[in-house]
């Protein structure tokens, strides 16, 4: 039986379903990226959503937060923004004779980067703490964040103007990286002629909630992964490491974040166990953008190489 149709489970699953189907209403001929972006907020992951401005990055962001019940703050990012605008400031009140900290949007369940790489990297790295402990350290004070936490960044390509690329140690706290690219011509007409995606963000209902996100986060992490299923992911691990255009390879890090998703990714797929097929669907964009290409190699053209070479025992 699989990992999400046990009798007593059946509302659930029937709720995760709904959450998809709603979400694939509003990001029209786009099923792939929605379940990849489901795939990394059940495995506990953030999401970076790379593309050219105007293809649904921001919609999608609103679908997630509407479909799950978090609680949504958006950023605007820009080269003036300061750390202080995301995390918070602690002012001083002369009435009490004490400083008091004031929580910036960093607060909230669904934290919407928008255009990311437009601050500086000095302000980038202001999430870092937060994307990796879950916690924020102001004035050597730490404040928990809440949880469910996730971050869900946006990013223009690096060739238009006004963009910063993302620090290594930044990017590293991506579970994902997804482009959704242009709709095709149905997906496309149907947004011409359909209802405004405004109207229908409005219109959402949610279908499941912080709790049960996290129910299903311990679930998926409870599904068998095989000792063959470990060789094949440590095989990929080993040949990033070895590949001659590779400058570095993938991190143990990555390795359990790979894992982590395929399990996910499994989950969303009605089974209680991990396939090569789960680690294959995942590797690109869970890869490409952890690996520091030499000799101006492309990291997704790389990730594909070590698919193809990296034989399933």
């Amino acid at each position: 039986m699989s990992a999400i149709t046990q009798p007593h489970e059946e509302p659930l699953q029937q709720r995760l379903e709904a959450a998809m189907a709603q979400v694939n209403r509003v990001l029209l001929g786009k099923p792939r990226q929605v379940k990849l972006a489901f795939t990394c907020l059940i495995a506990g992951g953030h999401l970076l959503l790379e593309d050219v401005p105007g293809v649904g990055k921001t919609t999608l962001a609103h679908a997630l937060a509407a479909t799950f019940a978090l609680e949504f703050q958006r950023v605007q990012f820009t080269s003036d923004l300061l750390p202080s605008d995301i995390i918070g400031v602690s002012v001083y009140e002369r009435e009490t004779g004490q400083f008091r900290f004031h929580p910036g949007p960093i607060f909230t369940g669904l934290l919407l980067a928008d255009e990311i790489n437009r601050a500086s990297p000095k302000t980038q790295s202001a999430l870092l703490e937060a994307m990796a402990e879950d916690q924020v350290t102001i004035d050597g004070q730490t404040h928990a964040l809440a949880q469910p936490f996730f971050v869900v960044a946006t990013q223009n390509p690096l060739d238009l103007n006004g963009t910063f690329p993302l620090p290594d140690s930044q990017l590293d706290r991506f579970m994902l990286r997804l482009s959704l690219d242009y709709p095709d011509a149905t997906a496309e007409r149907a947004l011409l002629t359909g209802t405004d995606r405004r109207d229908l963000l409005a219109q959402l209902n949610p279908q499941l909630d912080g709790s049960a996100l996290i129910a299903l986060h311990r679930r998926a992490q409870a599904l068998t992964a095989s000792a063959a299923l470990l060789d094949y992911l440590q095989a990929l691990l080993a040949a990033s490491r070895r590949h001659p255009d590779i400058r570095v390879g993938l991190s143990p890090r990555a390795g359990l974040a790979l894992l982590g998703a395929a399990r996910a990714w499994a989950l969303l797929s009605g089974r209680n166990h991990v396939l090569p097929e789960d680690i294959q669907a995942l590797f690109v964009p869970l890869a490409a953008h952890r690996l520091l290409p030499a000799r101006g190699a492309n990291g997704d053209t790389l990730a594909r190489q070590l698919l193809a070479e990296v034989a399933v025992d």
